[in-house]
C-alpha cells in the first residue's frame, strides 16, 4: 500500500496502527500513527550530526537511552493536565516525545518532518435530514464497523459492562453472525467476559446478564477480589507506564481473564461517550443550543437529570428546579470565562470556520474526542489489553462514525431527553428495550472509595506511613496522606 499510493494509503486505511517503513533505497523513514492515537509511538531525538532518534511502543523501551532520566514534574503536579497531555506531545518522563495521532512524518539525516493526515473537521458528511433517516444511517455504518472488525483468524470476544455501548455492540454482532454468509467472519465470537465488583455500587453485573440472557449466550463473571491484585499493582503500574486517576487492577484482570481463556481480540463500545454525548457534565452545554426554547431545555435538562442513579442523590437533584440547573450552569460558565487572567491560547481548530459552525455540545464533544477523554482512554484501555496479549477492536472508532457523529446536530444526540438517543434507536431493535433506553450510567470504573474502606484499608494506611512513601519526589507526601486518611474515614 505505502509502495503503491505512499502517505497517501493512510486514508485508504480504516483502522488502528502505529508503524515505521525504513526506505533503505532513500535512507528514509517513515512514520505514521492512526487518525485519533489508539496504537501507541513514542520518539526521543538525539543531538549532534548527523541527527538521529529511536522510537519504540512503550516509553521505558527507550529510557536506557536517555542521558538522564527524569519525571515531567508540571505533568505530575497538575491533575488537570493529567487528565488532558495525551493529546499532546507531552510525555510523564522529559526527552521522550509522543508522535501525535493523524500525523505521518519522513525522516533523514536532516530530521523528522511531521504532517497532519487527518482532522475530522475536514472530513465531515453530507447526512441525511430527518432524525429517522440519520438513524438508519448511522445503523447502517454501525453494523459495517462491527462487521469488518469481525474478520478475524483467532477467537473473538466482547468486555461487556451491561451498559448501552458494549451492549450495542454485542447485539450488532449477534445480528451480523445470523445474517451474513462472509467467509471471513468468525463464527467464534459467543463470548462475553463481565467485571462484577459484588457488593458495590459500581457492579452491572445484572444489566450484563439480561443482555447475554436476550442473546442465548454464557457470559463469563470475573469476580474483581482488589486483595488478590494488590500485590501485582507495582508491577500492573509498571505496565500501565503512565498516570491517571482510577486504579489499573479491574480491567487488567478482566482482559487478563480472557486471555486465559483464549481470548485474543475482543470487540468492545469504546468511543461512544465522547462522539455521541454519554457523560453527563457534557449535556448542559447544550443548553446554550436550546435557546430560551422550553421544550428544547426540557429535553437538555430531562437527559441530564435522569442519567444520574436513583438513589439519595438523584432524589435531591429532582428536587431541585430546572430553573436553578439552567441558572447554576450559566453562573458556573461565566466564572470559568472570567477566572482566566490570560486566556490560554486557542488550538488552531478552533479558529477554523468548520468548527465555530458546529453548535455548542459538539464543539465540547470534538475537544472530548481529540484533546482530553478519548486520547487518555483510548491509551488506558490500549495498555490494559496489550499488557495482556489481547486486542481490542473499537467499532465507534471508525473513522465514518466519527466524521458522522460531528456531522449531526446536538438534537439527534439527546433525542427524546436522552443521551446517545441515536446509538439507542438504532440498536434497539437488536437488543433488549430496557437497556436500550436505560438512562442511568454507571460505566466501568474502579469502585476505588469502597475498596479504601474496606478490603484494602490497611494497604494504604501502610502505604503512606512508609519512609519510601514521605520521602517521594514525585508528590507532596503529607498532603496525599492527609486526603487519603480522609478518604479512609468520612462516611460514605
Amino acid at each position: 500500500s505505502f509502495i503503491q499510493w505512499k502517505e497517501k494509503c493512510l486514508l485508504k486505511w480504516n483502522g488502528m496502527w502505529a508503524l515505521a517503513i525504513w526506505d533503505r533505497h532513500k535512507k528514509e523513514l517513515f512514520f505514521s500513527r492512526d487518525r485519533f492515537g489508539i496504537k501507541p509511538l513514542y520518539y526521543t531525538e538525539f543531538s549532534g550530526e548527523p541527527y538521529s532518534l529511536a522510537f519504540g511502543s512503550e516509553m521505558k523501551a527507550l529510557l536506557p537511552l536517555l542521558k538522564e532520566i527524569r519525571p515531567n514534574a508540571s505533568l505530575l503536579t497538575d491533575t488537570e493536565k493529567m487528565l488532558t497531555y495525551e493529546g499532546t506531545r507531552e510525555c510523564v518522563i522529559e526527552g521522550i516525545l509522543r508522535f501525535p495521532a493523524g500525523c505521518y512524518a519522513y525522516g533523514d539525516k536532516r530530521g523528522l518532518k511531521i504532517k497532519r493526515y487527518w482532522r475530522t473537521l475536514n472530513h465531515l458528511m453530507e447526512v441525511p435530514k430527518t432524525y429517522e433517516e440519520q438513524v438508519e444511517k448511522f445503523r447502517e455504518l454501525f453494523l459495517h464497523a462491527c462487521k469488518i472488525r469481525m474478520r478475524s483468524d483467532v477467537t473473538i470476544g466482547t468486555a461487556l459492562s451491561g451498559g448501552l455501548d458494549s451492549s450495542a455492540t454485542i447485539c450488532a454482532m449477534s445480528h451480523i453472525a445470523s445474517k451474513e454468509k462472509e467467509a471471513r467472519l468468525n463464527k467464534d465470537w459467543q463470548h462475553a467476559y463481565v467485571a462484577a465488583f459484588p457488593g458495590t455500587t459500581m457492579d452491572e453485573s445484572a444489566y450484563a446478564k439480561k443482555v447475554t440472557d436476550y442473546l442465548g449466550m454464557k457470559s463469563t463473571f470475573v469476580n474483581i477480589d482488589p486483595l488478590k491484585a494488590v500485590n501485582s499493582l507495582e508491577h500492573f503500574l509498571y505496565l500501565f507506564e503512565d498516570v491517571y486517576v482510577t486504579s489499573p487492577i479491574p480491567m487488567m484482570l478482566l482482559y487478563g481473564e480472557l486471555k486465559r481463556d483464549g481470548t485474543v481480540v475482543t470487540i468492545d463500545g469504546h468511543g461512544a461517550d465522547e462522539l455521541f454525548g454519554g457523560y453527563t457534565f457534557d449535556f448542559l452545554h447544550a443548553l446554550k443550543d436550546a435557546g430560551l426554547h422550553k421544550e428544547k431545555m426540557d429535553k437538555v435538562l430531562n437527559a441530564y437529570i435522569d442519567s444520574f442513579p436513583a438513589d439519595g442523590s438523584n432524589i435531591a437533584l429532582k428536587s431541585r428546579s430546572k430553573g436553578k440547573l439552567v441558572a447554576n450552569y450559566y453562573r458556573r460558565e461565566i466564572t470559568r470565562g472570567l477566572s482566566f487572567k490570560k486566556k490560554p491560547p486557542l488550538p488552531m481548530y478552533m479558529k477554523e470556520e468548520r468548527f465555530r459552525r458546529l453548535d455548542h455540545l459538539n464543539k465540547k464533544l470534538y475537544m472530548s474526542t481529540h484533546e482530553t477523554i478519548l486520547p487518555t482512554l483510548l491509551r488506558n484501555y490500549d495498555r490494559y489489553s496489550m499488557a495482556n496479549g489481547v486486542e481490542i477492536r473499537m467499532p465507534f472508532m471508525d473513522y465514518r462514525i466519527v466524521s458522522f457523529a460531528f456531522s449531526i446536530g446536538w438534537e439527534s444526540k439527546l433525542h427524546g431527553g436522552y443521551s446517545k438517543s441515536i446509538i439507542r434507536d438504532a440498536m434497539a431493535p437488536f437488543m433488549p428495550k430496557e437497556i436500550a433506553y436505560r438512562k442511568t450510567k454507571i460505566g466501568f470504573n474502579t469502585p476505588i472509595v469502597e475498596w479504601m474502606k474496606g478490603p484494602l484499608k490497611e494497604y494504604f494506611l501502610d502505604l503512606v506511613h512508609e519512609k519510601e512513601f514521605a520521602h517521594c519526589g514525585l508528590i507532596r507526601p503529607k498532603q496525599v496522606r492527609r486526603q487519603v486518611i480522609k478518604v479512609i474515614k468520612d462516611p460514605l
